[in-house]
């Protein structure tokens, strides 16, 4: 059966309670007594169930993340600075991913209410269908939503500025000279997608090419860029995946960059600077948007009462050979 919190008290000579209360940290144990249970428990190699821990204090130290899609590298990375943020509060992280599905989406959310996690950090994969499964989550612990957020759902969302990295790159490519500019974006099922959208529109008014945020739609949408014929002289693109699938793609068909046409990106993934040539793209401060979600999480959880916020952090231009 393993060794028991029983078999510890024995070891050290002390009851159960004061072995049990030495052991989570708790006041109201004698130095001299803590000192022996800790030995013990180092002895006989003990490891507390913390699932019945989590029982007693009806807390789990662990928050929830649900991502779109955890082998797209701007998630992976966030994720990973989300986690780094949560250690340094002595918290734990669950991730699972929804694959842009809302109904997986649901699933998965439940599947994680289940494990008891105290909070949640939320990447919802679609701005309108994730409604109900924000509403449902947000009824039973404390919910953050990160970098992408659902129309109508009266939650606290952190995230970037999106028509200012689309503004950034238009303004950057005009200083340039470029005066004729096409959009490859995603189809804006989701937050930034249509953001990023419909800053273009407002902003530049090129052509504007739509698939999903992949580097096979990049390859694809620069096909079709060179068959409909000349080529515009800068190709804005709604993530950096896409614009690296854009870079291959004109560089197989021995179009130069920025020499015939500039290309940018959005997101500033660990990828774009390797891209040939390396790319000019929007920089999301995702360090800082993990602190930010976290930190609001942890007043939340801290019984802090404030009204939902939107905390909308600037991007940076990092202009680099391809643009």
């Amino acid at each position: 059966m393993g060794i028991r919190i029983h078999d510890v008290a024995a070891r050290a000579g002390v009851s159960v309670a004061t072995a049990s209360r030495a052991l989570s940290g708790q006041r109201g144990v004698r130095a001299e007594n803590r000192e022996k249970v800790l030995l013990a428990a180092r002895e006989l190699d003990y490891e507390p169930n913390s699932l019945a821990a989590a029982l007693r204090s009806r807390t789990t130290h662990t928050v929830g993340m649900l991502v779109p899609r955890i082998s797209n590298p701007f998630f992976a990375t966030l994720v990973e600075a989300v986690e780094n943020r949560l250690q340094l509060g002595r918290r734990s992280l669950l991730l699972t991913s929804s694959h842009y599905d809302p109904e997986a989406e649901q699933s998965q959310v439940r599947a994680l209410l289940d494990r008891r996690v105290d909070a949640l950090v939320m990447i919802p994969c679609h701005r309108e269908r994730s409604i109900e499964v924000m509403t449902t989550a947000a009824a039973r612990v404390p919910v953050v939503q990160l970098d992408l957020r659902v129309n109508g759902f009266a939650g606290t969302w952190v995230g970037v500025d999106g028509e200012a990295g689309i503004a950034a790159v238009v303004h950057h490519l005009a200083g340039r000279g470029v005066t004729r500019t096409a959009f490859v974006g995603a189809e804006p099922t989701d937050s930034s997608s249509q953001e990023r959208l419909d800053a273009y529109r407002r902003l530049a008014g090129g052509s504007v090419l739509l698939g999903d945020f992949s580097r096979d739609w990049g390859k694809e949408a620069a096909g079709r860029l060179l068959e409909a014929g000349s080529l515009p002289e800068g190709i804005v693109c709604g993530n950096d995946t896409i614009a690296l699938g854009m870079l291959a793609e004109l560089a197989r068909r021995g179009v130069r960059v920025p020499e015939d046409v500039r290309v940018t990106g959005f997101d500033d993934i660990p990828y774009a600077e390797l891209g040939q040539p390396s790319l000019t793209t929007v920089r999301q401060p995702q360090e800082q948007m993990a602190a930010e979600a976290v930190r609001v999480l942890a007043a939340r959880l801290a019984g802090e009462e404030a009204p939902a916020q939107r905390i909308a952090i600037s991007p940076s231009l990092v202009v680099r050979a391809s643009g």
